[in-house]
């Protein structure tokens, strides 16, 4: 199948793949500028990261209670909160490679572009199953548009 993902190549990527990137550029870096400048620029990046994911977070939720305002749906705001996040858990994450890749999500053109790219791949890959209850009938679906309900109206009225 073409252009579907292998989840056990995906997985072994992310748990062995980006942990041997990170020892290495852990090396290069502290043989460029030695062990404490390396492990406070880690630290350095985490606290930096921590304050952008806020403030863009705090951004995303007002654009998104104001597009609830004008009676839209967020979507657009839903995905760029949920890119926000993983950036977030990039940059609490200790290394240099996963810093790059939660400041990259940080950029709102890198977040869009990868936000319409996941999208795209869901619809061409989705498989939706529509359910109904057994109470939900053909005929009571053929009802529902214009139903009536018949009945009699009793006017009471207060006693003096």
């Amino acid at each position: 199948m073409r252009g579907t993902v292998n989840l056990p190549l995906l997985l072994f990527l992310l748990f062995v793949g980006v942990p041997i990137l990170e020892i290495a550029a852990f090396i290069k870096i502290g043989g460029w500028i030695g062990l404490a400048p390396t492990l406070l620029g880690c630290v350095v990046t985490a606290v930096i990261g921590a304050f952008l994911v806020r403030l863009q977070g705090f951004g995303v939720l007002r654009n998104a209670q104001a597009a609830i305002a004008r009676n839209e749906l967020p979507v657009s705001e839903i995905a760029h909160g949920v890119f926000i996040l993983i950036a977030g858990v990039l940059l609490m994450t200790p290394g240099y490679v996963t810093d790059a890749m939660g400041f990259l999500l940080l950029v709102p053109a890198v977040r869009s572009a990868v936000a319409h790219a996941a999208m795209a791949y869901m619809k061409a890959h989705a498989r939706v199953h529509v359910m109904r209850s057994a109470a939900w009938s053909e005929e009571t679906r053929n009802d529902a548009p214009g139903m009536t309900i018949e009945g009699e109206a009793v006017e009471i009225k207060e006693s003096d």
